[in-house]
């Protein structure tokens, strides 16, 4: 399968701008771990995945990491290309957190499709609208819900993701995905070990009573 295959609104380009943006888009691999766009020193362009997975995080003048959403099979980016929308500044980092096939659509090709087409300005607007909730949701989530809360509702997402209830993460990558301290996660993840929620070794965190952990995240 191709771009045609995975841009969402393909069918709606006329036949000269299918020609434009399939001749502007850079096909690209990025292997696990690579940073594919800096903040607003970059403007990478949109990012269409075809296969793997994105980590999208703010970093705090202190270093510190804080996850704003995951990218994964299909879905598009597009505060890798915020240069090209007026009055949004959004300094915002993204990873390859596993290995990852992509499609770049450089920015000045998509505005101006964003010009001559109804249905990419609206489909962009609708997109657009969608990633700013999840912002206001995961503001809301730090404002509002307490750590412990925070930390369940992250290990049953990760495992949902990863398809296995064994997951192979650090307290440290938990910090940064949740913008606390590891020694935070690691005092709070020995809690729920003391209760019988997770199983703790070297690397790993084990989920061994799921239902508890979701009754303790919609709490």
């Amino acid at each position: 399968m191709e771009f045609a295959d995975y841009f969402p609104i393909w069918d709606k380009l006329t036949a000269a701008q299918q020609d434009q943006i399939a001749g502007a888009v850079i096909r690209q691999t990025e292997k696990k771990g690579a940073l594919i766009h800096n903040g607003s020193l970059d403007c990478t362009g949109l990012l269409l995945i075809k296969s793997g997975q994105l980590r999208a995080y703010i970093l705090s003048d202190e270093g510190r990491e804080i996850t704003v959403y995951r990218l994964l099979d299909r879905d598009i980016c597009l505060f890798s290309a915020s240069c090209m929308f007026r009055n949004v500044q959004f300094d915002i980092m993204i990873e390859a957190e596993k290995d990852t096939q992509l499609w770049i659509i450089p920015p000045g090709v998509y505005r101006q499709l964003m010009e001559e087409s109804t249905a990419v300005s609206n489909y962009t607007n609708e997109l657009m609208v969608s990633r700013f909730s999840e912002i206001m949701w995961l503001i809301e989530q730090i404002m509002w819900k307490s750590f412990d809360k925070r930390l369940a509702a992250f290990l049953l997402n990760e495992a949902a993701l990863e398809k296995t209830n064994r997951l192979k993460i650090t307290h440290e990558i938990i910090g940064n995905h949740l913008g606390s301290a590891r020694e935070v996660v690691t005092r709070m993840l020995r809690y729920f070990q003391n209760e019988g929620i997770v199983k703790l070794t070297r690397g790993t965190v084990e989920v061994t009573d799921p239902a508890r952990l979701q009754a303790l995240a919609e709490s």
